[in-house]
């Protein structure tokens, strides 16, 4: 008993410290087990740090995806029903199990100089930030040890903070080069974002900047306060406020994730009237429409409630984009994964552009359409240029 929770105890170590390279099961119990070895890798998918078990039969191989829940009793189960050794390869050490009786299996342990697996199926990718390269917010907020190397568990979250510094990248050549930039971000939560924006503008491109994150938890505002005092990271400051009451004069850009509902169009109308040169905004929870658009039995996507609900959606999200580009905007809508879920969302890119009357007058004339058709009056009918 006391090995089987010794076994138990390496592989639930595993999977908290998000350490594995590859786990190597191999020689079979008994000779009509159909596969010979079984290699279990982590895998990165959608976001999510989960487990691929290869199976390697005499002429091919098969996979299977194991979920971070299921991994420690998978692996147990393949040493007590099918393999008497198992080759553990960490960032840290190399194990090996022997174990012709799984009650009472030899382990042996000894150290190993190894990168941290790069999980992603684009493992060449040029990151902004990139691993194994210190970056002291992200060292300070945990996805990173000391020596720079992401955490495996926490390789998911270093993709979406380089993913939205790549977005944020793409649409900087429209902020104004001859100051410092003024920048919002509503709803910062733990400032993962936030952070990485002072760390790009500041670090990476050397420019100076003034960032305001804004969140409702009082504790969560003193310590992200509290951390950028530790990391001299000067001009950044975090408050206690939400979209609705806060305001200000001007800002050359505003970060708006996940506001929810008509938050959103508070958000995007705050931005034009501060004259913000770019707005990134993932909206959430968008029940407005919902409400408001009539649900014609006849009609198929609107008689049953999640295929309106997932309607309504992106008519919102349409209608906010056509109100922007009625303010002289250019607006992409861009995949996204969030650091709270691992869905894919709409970011709402919108980068201000010298104004084109004939295209804005457009927008609106197709914005008023729409709203006609469908009878609705949502909050971004408000914004005005």
């Amino acid at each position: 008993m006391k090995e089987s929770t010794q076994l138990k105890s390496i592989f639930d170590g595993i999977l908290t410290e998000g350490n594995l390279v590859k786990a190597v099961f191999s020689s079979v119990r008994k000779k009509s087990l159909p596969y010979k070895k079984v290699t279990i890798r982590p895998l990165s998918l959608q976001g999510d740090i989960e487990f691929q078990a290869e199976f390697h039969y005499p002429d091919h191989v098969t996979h299977e995806n194991i979920g971070n829940h299921l991994f420690t009793d998978f692996a147990l189960e393949l040493i007590n029903d099918n393999f008497k050794q198992v080759n553990i390869l960490t960032t840290e050490s190399d194990i090996q199990i022997l174990a012709s009786k799984p009650s009472t299996p030899k382990i042996y342990k000894k150290s190993a100089i190894r990168e941290s697996a790069d999980t992603s199926h684009n493992q060449s990718k040029n990151y902004i930030i990139p691993n194994h390269v210190p970056c002291d917010f992200l060292i300070k907020l945990g996805v990173m040890d000391e020596n720079g190397n992401v955490f495996q568990k926490n390789y998911s979250k270093f993709r979406q903070i380089n993913r939205f510094l790549e977005i944020l990248r793409d649409a900087s050549h429209a902020l104004p080069t001859d100051r410092p930039l003024k920048i919002i971000d509503f709803g910062c939560g733990k400032a993962y974002l936030t952070f990485a924006i002072y760390h790009y503008f500041n670090h990476i491109l050397k420019r100076d900047v003034e960032i305001i994150g804004l969140d409702l938890k009082s504790e969560v505002i003193d310590f992200c306060n509290d951390t950028a005092k530790e990391l001299n990271y000067s001009n950044l400051t975090f408050v206690i406020g939400d979209i609705a009451s806060f305001k200000q004069e001007n800002a050359d850009m505003i970060v708006s994730l996940h506001a929810c509902d008509t938050a959103t169009d508070l958000a995007l109308i705050n931005a034009v009237s501060w004259g913000c040169s770019v707005i990134l905004s993932v909206p959430c929870c968008q029940h407005e429409l919902f409400e408001q658009i009539s649900s014609n039995p006849d009609n198929a996507y609107l008689k049953h409630g999640l295929l309106k609900d997932k309607f309504t959606e992106v008519l919102t999200n349409g209608l906010r984009g056509l109100k922007l580009e009625s303010c002289g905007y250019d607006v992409s809508m861009v995949e996204f994964t969030s650091l709270e879920h691992t869905s894919k969302n709409v970011m709402i890119k919108a980068v201000h552009k010298k104004n084109n009357p004939a295209k804005m007058k457009n927008a609106e004339d197709e914005f008023q359409k729409l709203i006609s058709h469908w009878n609705v009056n949502p909050t971004i009918s408000k914004l005005t240029s």
